[in-house]
C-alpha cells in the first residue's frame, strides 16, 4: 500500500509538473505580439493596422489563457488613422513597464511614424502621444537604471539611441547594432539583459513563410554583436517543420515568468485548405531553456505545435472555445473595432437595438464605412445577427461582412431595390467586385448566419425570426486569403451599412440589429 501511495504521489506530481495548453494562445488576427511580466500579471499587446480602437491589451495569470482588458489606443487624438488601409496604421507594439510605469511604444505607418504612451494601469487610461526621433518601425524600449533605450530598424540596420521617456527626445545618436544574418527584412528588435550578456533578438525573412527569429549578444550594449552559431532561434521553414499547420513562425518577445521559467510569445499562422492563410497572424506561446551564459533555445529546438505540453507557472485549464452574445443595451466590449476613425455619429444604440446609419464610403471604398465588428479566432464558428432594414432607402444595403481588406470581402446583405427588399451576396476580390446571388424577400427584417469549416464560408438566412434557416451560398475561404487579397491583418466579422449614392442629399438612412451572436466550435 506505501508503494502504491508514493506512485501516485509521483503520478500527482508530475501532472502538476506538466500541463497542456492550446496554441495560439490569442488565436485569430492577434499579430506581432509583445509582453510583459509585473508581479504574478501577464500583459501582451498586438498590431492592430487600420482598426480603431487601436493595440489592444490582453491580461493572464498563468500565460495559456488571456482576457481583453482593453485597447491602449481609444482616443483619435491618440491614433489618427486616415486613408489607412491594412497595410498601414498601427505596426508591431512592445509593452514595458518601469518604475510604476507602464510603456507601449509603436509605429503609426503613414501617419505619424514612432511615439510612446504612458499609464498608471494597463486598462488605461493611456496618455497622449510621445512623438520620437529615431524612425524604422516596431520600435522597443529598454530599461537600465535611470536610463530608457529605443531600438528599431531604420534603413534595414537594427538601430540603437538612449531617449528621455517623459519627453522622447533623443539624448545620443543613434548606432547601428546588427543587420541579422541575411534574411530581408531584420526587424522587431528587443533587447534583454541575462547573465551580464545584452542579447538582441529580432525577425528576419519577412512576416510570411520564410519569417524567422534570430538573436545575438554583446557584453556592451551598444555592441559588438555575436550572432547565435544555432541561428535561427525559431523557424518552420525547415525540413522539420514544414509539414506543420503552423507556418510563418517569427516576431517573438521573451519572458521572465515568477517562478524563474522563461517564455516566448511569437506570431505565426495557420493554413486552411492548402497554402492559404485568411485567419491573419496569431499569438503563439513555447517554453524557453535559458542556462547562464547560454543562448536560449526554444521549444527544445522542436518545432512548436497547436497541443502543447510543458510546466506553466501556475495551473491552467485548457481554453474552452468562445461562445458569445451580444446585445445592445449597453456600450460596446473592447473587442469591437470599427475601420479607420468612425464617425461616432453613424453608430446609435436606440431602445436595445444597435442603429446603423449609412455611410456614403462603402467597404471598398476605405473612407471610414459605418462598419463595426470582431475578429474571427476560430476556423470553425458560426456567427449570427438579425436586422430590420425597413429605413434603408433604395438601393441601400447593411447586413454582415466578412472582411479581410478592402480590396477583399464577402457581405452577405439586405438590399433595397425598387422592386422591394432582396438577400445579396457580393464579393470583392482585389478588382474583382460581383454579385454572386440575389433573392428577392418578403420583408425588411431577417435573420443573417455566417458559419465556417475553415475551408468554406456559408451563408444562412431565415425570415422567421431564426426558428428555420435556408442555405443561401457559399464561398472558399481561400478566396479572402492573404495569399490572395494581401493585407497584413486577418478576418473581421462584422455589421455595416452603405448609402447609395444617388441617395447622398436625400435624408437619413440606417439599418438597425436586434443583437449579434458568435459561437465557436
Amino acid at each position: 500500500m506505501k508503494k502504491l501511495a508514493l506512485a501516485l504521489a509521483f503520478v500527482a506530481l508530475s501532472a502538476v509538473a506538466t500541463a497542456q495548453y492550446r496554441n495560439p494562445i490569442i488565436p485569430g488576427f492577434h499579430p506581432d505580439p509583445s509582453i510583459c511580466r509585473v508581479g504574478d500579471d501577464f500583459y501582451i499587446v498586438n498590431s492592430s493596422f487600420q482598426y480603431f480602437p487601436g493595440v489592444p491589451i490582453y491580461h493572464s495569470k498563468d500565460l495559456a489563457n488571456w482576457r481583453q482588458i482593453g485597447n491602449v489606443l481609444t482616443r483619435e487624438s491618440q491614433l489618427n488613422l486616415k486613408g489607412t488601409t491594412s497595410w498601414l496604421g498601427i505596426y508591431a507594439p512592445t509593452i514595458r513597464y518601469h518604475q510604476g510605469t507602464y510603456y507601449m511604444i509603436t509605429t503609426n505607418v503613414g501617419n505619424g511614424g514612432n511615439f510612446m504612451v504612458t499609464a498608471q494601469s494597463p486598462e488605461g487610461p493611456w496618455s497622449e502621444p510621445i512623438w520620437l526621433e529615431q524612425q524604422g518601425i516596431d520600435p522597443s524600449l529598454y530599461f537600465e537604471g535611470d536610463k530608457c533605450y529605443m531600438v528599431s530598424n531604420p534603413d534595414n540596420t537594427i538601430t540603437l539611441c538612449q531617449i528621455d521617456p517623459k519627453t522622447g527626445r533623443r539624448l545620443t545618436p543613434s548606432k547601428a547594432l546588427w543587420q541579422g544574418t541575411g534574411g530581408r527584412y531584420p526587424e522587431g528588435p528587443h533587447i534583454y539583459k541575462k547573465d551580464g550578456w545584452y542579447y538582441l533578438l529580432i525577425s528576419e525573412g519577412g512576416t510570411e513563410l520564410a519569417h524567422r527569429l534570430t538573436i545575438a549578444r554583446s557584453r556592451r550594449i551598444d555592441g559588438p554583436y555575436e550572432a547565435n552559431p544555432q541561428n535561427p532561434l525559431l523557424t518552420h521553414c525547415s525540413m522539420a517543420g514544414q509539414s506543420n499547420p503552423i507556418q510563418g513562425t517569427g516576431h517573438g518577445d521573451f519572458v521572465q515568468a515568477q517562478d524563474g521559467s522563461w517564455w516566448i510569445v511569437f506570431l505565426a499562422y495557420r493554413n486552411y485548405g492548402g497554402s492559404y492563410h485568411h485567419l491573419g497572424r496569431e499569438t503563439y506561446l513555447a517554453p524557453v531553456e535559458w542556462g547562464e551564459g547560454e543562448w536560449p533555445v526554444v521549444n527544445g529546438g522542436q518545432p512548436v505545435d497547436t497541443l502543447m505540453a510543458a510546466k506553466l507557472p501556475v495551473a491552467a485549464p485548457l481554453r474552452q472555445p468562445a461562445r458569445l452574445r451580444t446585445t445592445f443595451d449597453r456600450p460596446l466590449g473592447p473587442e469591437w473595432v470599427c475601420i479607420q476613425n468612425p464617425d461616432s455619429s453613424r453608430y446609435q444604440l436606440h431602445e436595445g437595438r444597435l442603429r446603423l446609419i449609412s455611410s456614403i464610403c462603402n467597404l471598398t471604398e476605405n473612407d471610414r464605412p459605418t462598419f463595426v465588428g470582431r475578429r474571427q479566432e476560430s476556423a470553425v464558428f458560426t456567427a449570427e445577427t438579425q436586422l430590420d432594414g425597413y429605413e434603408l432607402m433604395t438601393g441601400d444595403e447593411a447586413g454582415l461582412s466578412v472582411y479581410q481588406i478592402n480590396d477583399g470581402h464577402a457581405d452577405f446583405c439586405l438590399r433595397n431595390t425598387k422592386q422591394g427588399p432582396a438577400l445579396c451576396l457580393r464579393l470583392r476580390m482585389k478588382s474583382l467586385d460581383c454579385l454572386l446571388r440575389s433573392v428577392d424577400l418578403p420583408t425588411t427584417t431577417c435573420t443573417l448566419r455566417v458559419s465556417s469549416d475553415g475551408n468554406m464560408y456559408y451563408f444562412d438566412y431565415s425570415t422567421d425570426g431564426g426558428r428555420h434557416f435556408q442555405r443561401f451560398d457559399r464561398l472558399d475561404c481561400s478566396l479572402l486569403s492573404t495569399e490572395v487579397v494581401g493585407g497584413f491583418t486577418g478576418m473581421t466579422i462584422g455589421m455595416f451599412a452603405a448609402l447609395d449614392r444617388n441617395n447622398v442629399g436625400e435624408g437619413q438612412s440606417y439599418a438597425e440589429f436586434s443583437y449579434f451572436s458568435y459561437e465557436e466550435q
